[in-house]
């Protein structure tokens, strides 16, 4: 009876690691990021986090970051069309469009140097990707009756905060 009790307890807590994952692992590597808790939350909710090592969970934060700028991109390409005649908006749209485009590009050119452990360019390819945002708002910027929409900056501030925990990741990776 109580070995049956014993292999119970055992099982229950096999079934919560897996499904938890190695949480462990994720708060110990969040906490050398600037967002702990984007980071956290952002890899718990992957369930491939809980077979990662501190690697694959930067890896998973890219992913996050690229997801990011890819709908940031749909979503300033859809504001093409809800734009009336506005010819200096669809203008600056299309531009902001194309930086999170070039954004999710940087994003993803970081994957290939993660597995080559070549962090010196990983960390340019998030910065580059952390700066797009940046250059979208400057495009607002150059035309004084432009208001910047409260929604880009938004998502411009997370996609900044993404990747600055993907860098968080990389300093610890590097050191």
């Amino acid at each position: 009876m109580a070995s049956s009790f014993l292999i119970f307890i055992a099982i229950m807590f096999l079934a919560i690691t897996l499904v938890n994952g190695d949480s462990g692992l994720i708060h110990k590597t969040c906490k050398t990021t600037k967002y702990y808790d984007l980071c956290v939350s952002s890899l718990e909710s992957d369930p491939s986090s809980s077979n990662s090592d501190t690697k694959g969970l930067a890896m998973i934060m890219v992913g996050v970051g690229m997801a990011n700028a890819t709908a940031t991109s749909t979503f300033l390409s859809s504001q093409l069309f809800s734009t009336t005649n506005d010819t200096i908006m669809k203008k600056v749209l299309k531009e902001c469009s194309d930086k999170y485009a070039h954004a999710a590009d940087a994003l993803q050119a970081s994957v290939q140097d993660f597995v080559s452990e070549l962090y010196d360019y990983v960390y340019m390819h998030i910065m580059a990707a952390a700066d797009y945002p940046n250059a979208c708002r400057n495009a607002f910027k150059r035309y004084p009756g432009l208001v910047y929409p409260p929604e880009i900056a938004r998502r411009g501030d997370g996609l900044k905060h993404i990747c600055d925990v993907v860098l968080g990741i990389v300093d610890h990776l590097a050191s």
